[in-house]
This record gives C-alpha cells, structure tokens and sequence, in this order.
C-alpha cells in the first residue's frame, strides 16, 4: 500500500522525535515510575538486601503526615518558597521598573546584576555559606566594623537565623530571574498609554496603579507561578549551606527526601516524600497550564 505524502511527513517526523522520547523515558520516565512504586511500598536497608519488601499501601504517607519532623520539613517549605517570592518578585520588579528607563550605562549595570542568575546554584551556595560564615563571613565582619553587633552572629548555626539566610543567598539568585520576566513584561506596554495618561493629568503612583500593574497582570502571575515552582523543589541550596541544620531548621521536601534515601536509607519514606513533593508541583503546574490557556483564549 501506497503512503501518501502526508503520512510519510508524519513518519519522518515520529521517526525524529523517536529517539529524544526513548531518551527522556529512560532518563526521567523509568525514575519516576519507579520512585511511584517505592512509595507505596515497605523498601529499607534491610528489606533491600533481603528482597523481602512488602505492599504497604498509603501507610508510608499516613507515617509521614503523623510525623513532625515532616510537618516541620513541610511547613519550612512554604516558609521559604513564600519568604523567597515574596522578596525577590518586590526588588525584582523594583529593579525592572529602573532598568526600563533609559539612562547611561544601564546595560552594563543590568549585566552585572544577572551575575547571580548566571552562575551554577551549588557556586552561590558556597559563596553563600563562606559570607555567612561565623568567623570569618562578611556579614558579620560588616555588621561588626559599622557598629549593628558587637559579637559574631551564629547565622548558619543558629535555627532563628538559618532560614533567612538561606532565603537571602536565593533571593540574589532569584531577583535577576525576576527582574528579566518583568522587563520583558514592561517593553509590552506601549508609550502612548502613559504618555496620554500624563496629558491627563494622573501622576506616577496613578500611573502606576491603574496602567503599569493591570497591563502586567498576565505577566506578573507568570512570574509568580514560574517563581514558585522553581523555588518549592530546592534541594541544592540548603544542601550545600546547611544541609537541612541546623536540627531541620533549613529542612525542605526535597533535602528531607534525599536524607530519608541516602542518609537513613529509608527508600520508600524518601520516595514519599518525593511523592508530596510531586504532587504539590504538579498541582500548581495545573494552576499555571489553566492561567496560560486562558490568556491564550
């Protein structure tokens, strides 16, 4: 039988995407589906190397809920998540404001701002841990010489402070990535619209609020959104910094995960909350694929 053209470009086209899909399958599909049956059941050291694991069911997520070093690991979570938008999204969009205006040097000001944004997480975590760092960290150095402390500050050490320098070391990572989004969100507002509205007579803030802020609503809940996936799954952060101290202090789903796996090599309460975690992004993944769906309509 005879192929018509169409189906022969759709062949070709199978047969392209064939490989990278065999790719992705083996790489993140198998991981997952697997991690999946884990979760559900009773997979530890002993268990492993016996083969003797059984089906538990929900009992390793009942175990989890009526834990509170898990309630603390959840609760820290969104602590930091939250913590990070909150800071990050306000300076960025500060920051994004200032740099659409034209002025001399902007360029190269707003280049040396994406420097944190550039460089690897595991980098800015070291940077991070060294400025923060008891003895010989700049902060405290800085604090001491202007006056504000008059003894060093246990910031990494301490569980009062650990969690905001944490969300600090993030914040500088995450201000250039928001400040880029909203740029681009603020080039899409056109010049005619302010300028009538100044021939009007609104002034800055009512430009602001009523023509700036409504215009940069899609964008705004992008960033959001985007920022929140990005920052819920850290792992890389608080492992390098604290490694989830001080007394999971710093704790979050995905640094909980790897320390149930590989540290107390309980596999399926790592894979659980493995699990959680999945499921919270993938609840907000949902939210954003709805928002973006809608905007396209």
């Amino acid at each position: 039988m005879k192929l018509s053209m169409a189906a022969k470009k759709r062949r070709e086209g199978y047969s392209f995407i064939l490989p990278g899909f065999v790719y992705m399958m083996i790489v993140l599909g198998y991981p997952l589906i697997y991690n999946v049956i884990l979760a559900f059941r009773d997979v530890n050291i002993k268990t492993f190397k016996a083969g003797t694991d059984v089906f538990v069911g929900l009992n390793n997520f009942i175990t989890l809920l009526h834990d509170e070093t898990f309630l603390l690991v959840f609760k820290n979570t969104f602590v930091f998540t939250i913590g990070c938008l909150v800071f990050q999204f306000t300076i960025g969009f500060i920051f994004a404001m200032f740099f659409s205006k034209k002025f001399t040097l902007a360029g190269p000001i707003r280049g040396m701002v994406l420097v944190g944004y550039m460089m690897p997480m595991s980098v800015t975590a070291m940077l991070g841990k060294n400025i923060f760092d008891v003895s010989s960290g700049l902060i405290n150095d800085l604090l001491m010489k202007i006056g504000v402390i008059s003894a060093p500050v246990e910031w990494l050490l301490n569980g009062n402070t650990a969690m905001a320098s944490v969300i600090a070391v993030n914040c500088w990572v995450g201000i250039p990535f928001n400040m880029l989004l909203l740029t681009s969100g603020l080039t899409g507002i056109s010049q005619d619209v302010y300028e009538s509205a100044e021939v009007d007579g609104a002034n800055s803030f009512q430009r602001f609020f009523y023509i700036t802020l409504p215009l940069m609503k899609s964008a705004i809940a992008s960033v959001l959104m985007l920022g929140f996936i990005y920052t819920f799954k850290a792992f890389d952060l608080q492992f390098v910094m604290t490694s989830g101290g001080p007394l999971n202090a710093t704790d979050v789903l995905g640094t909980y995960s790897y320390t149930l796996s590989f540290t107390q090599y309980e596999f399926s309460m790592g894979s659980a909350t493995a699990m959680i975690l999945f499921c919270c992004l993938f609840i907000i993944g949902l939210f954003y694929l709805r928002m973006i769906s809608k905007e396209d309509d």
